[in-house]
């Protein structure tokens, strides 16, 4: 478990991998778990009826991910967030409360592999449409401008891809955080 608040924020195509790694990884560290598709649904079934969300699912989880960090909770944030604009906003929560950032994104260098992925998903909330392949392969994606903690599911299985990014997250914590 962490004992000082960090912010990990995941990002990544849908398909590669990201709720698989995320959810795990707020677990073991004993951090607040985040995820985009689920405020989204929570947003869609509201008396509003809020759907598509815009940017309404990312607002919420900036002030959520605020509210945990602040509490000294860490957070892991699982998105998509596929655009300067979102992963700038997470990061700026980080630094408005001088908390550690790692950034990881999550890749499938296999095309095949993440096309078996994508194809073979089940929705896991109620309501969630999930995105076909042509859906996946048509979506604005721009590039990070900045480091980040790169995790390729094609060659690195679920356990050790789990075993990088906490030693990254002890990493930006420091020395004291080596044995977490």
């Amino acid at each position: 478990m962490i004992s000082d608040p960090t912010l990990v924020v995941f990002s990544g195509r849908p398909g590669v991998g990201k709720t698989t790694l995320a959810r795990p990884l707020a677990a073991r560290l004993g951090a607040a778990y985040l995820r985009i598709d689920t405020i989204e649904r929570a947003l869609a079934r509201s008396v509003l009826a809020i759907d598509p969300a815009q940017d309404a699912g990312y607002v919420a989880a900036y002030a959520l991910a605020e509210d945990n960090l602040r509490n000294g909770l860490g957070v892991v944030a699982d998105s998509v967030n596929p655009i300067a604009l979102t992963r700038d906003a997470f990061a700026a929560v980080a630094q408005a409360l001088r908390v550690p950032l790692l950034e990881v994104e999550v890749i499938c260098s296999d095309a095949a592999e993440h096309r078996r992925r994508v194809e073979g998903r089940a929705p896991d909330l109620p309501g969630q449409r999930l995105p076909t392949w042509a859906d996946v392969r048509a979506r604005d994606w721009e590039p990070w401008p900045r480091e980040r903690l790169v995790i390729d599911t094609a060659r690195l299985g679920v356990a050790d891809a789990l075993d990088v990014i906490a030693a990254s997250v002890a990493l930006r914590r420091g020395p004291a955080s080596a044995s977490t």
